[in-house]
């Protein structure tokens, strides 16, 4: 991120409000948030922060005015999303009254997914110091066996980054035939941008990162309560990748 263009942003007129991720979710690395919530300060605007891909695998940011997430980040149910507002933040909630507050009974109610979402961070809090560990020490060893393969490159920052996102791209090699071939082998990984995964689009994030943007796969560890022997499905994948790679640019005449 650069703080220079945040804040020529930030301090344009008219700007009401500033939003950032806490973390990239498609290459994991993680955004200064105390620098820009001070640049947002010293203009008067409030600083929302999306936390989707750290909450439940990261610590909680603190730098923030409102903090939104998703309680399926943190092993939560579906369904449900988190506004936190910060005490003092004043805020007006200016859209019409929702359903559920007119009484329909086809809705699902909030209490049962909230008293959930809340079990379940109460879990992923406990557990977290290991899980967040474990999770880094799986990711740098795929870093590592990326970096092996020739004329590959990892996206993103290698160490101030969240602990269970790593994105790689592979010179000659189309991505989604990438994933079609991982996932032959039995690993389900993904490819495209992370918010427009749907177009097929190359990826935004990377191409303004200036790294690769086609043959790129994003790799998201799953919590290891979802997935108790992820470390052995982690080196099975390391296992395959060159492999995988190799056939991949074998179809388009390349080794």
């Amino acid at each position: 991120m650069h703080l220079g263009a945040w804040e020529d942003a930030v301090a344009h007129e008219g700007t009401a409000f500033a939003a950032l991720q806490a973390a990239n979710g498609e290459v994991g690395t993680r955004q200064p948030l105390q620098a820009a919530r001070e640049i947002c300060q010293r203009h008067g605007i409030p600083l929302l922060v999306d936390a989707t891909a750290s909450l439940g695998r990261d610590l909680v940011p603190r730098d923030f005015d409102v903090l939104a997430g998703d309680a399926r980040s943190w092993g939560g149910p579906p369904g449900l999303g988190i506004l936190v507002v910060r005490t003092g933040v004043r805020w007006r909630r200016d859209a019409p009254p929702s359903e559920l507050e007119h009484g329909r009974s086809d809705i699902e109610p909030v209490i049962p997914l909230a008293m959930a979402a809340a079990a379940a961070w109460a879990d992923t809090s406990r557990s977290l110091p290991v899980e967040s560990a474990d999770a880094r020490r799986l990711v740098d060893r795929i870093r590592a066996a990326v970096a092996a393969v020739p004329e590959t490159e990892v996206a993103g920052d290698a160490d101030d980054r969240l602990p269970h996102i790593v994105t790689f791209s592979a010179l000659l090699a189309d991505g989604e035939t990438l994933v079609t071939e991982l996932d032959r082998h039995g690993y389900a990984v993904a490819s495209g941008s992370a918010c427009t995964a749907s177009t097929l689009e190359p990826s935004h994030v990377l191409a303004a990162m200036g790294v690769l943007t086609h043959g790129n796969v994003r790799i998201t560890l799953p919590l290891a309560s979802v997935a108790p022997d992820r470390a052995a499905t982690v080196e099975g994948f390391c296992a395959v990748l060159p492999e995988a790679i190799a056939a991949v640019r074998a179809q388009v005449g390349s080794r």
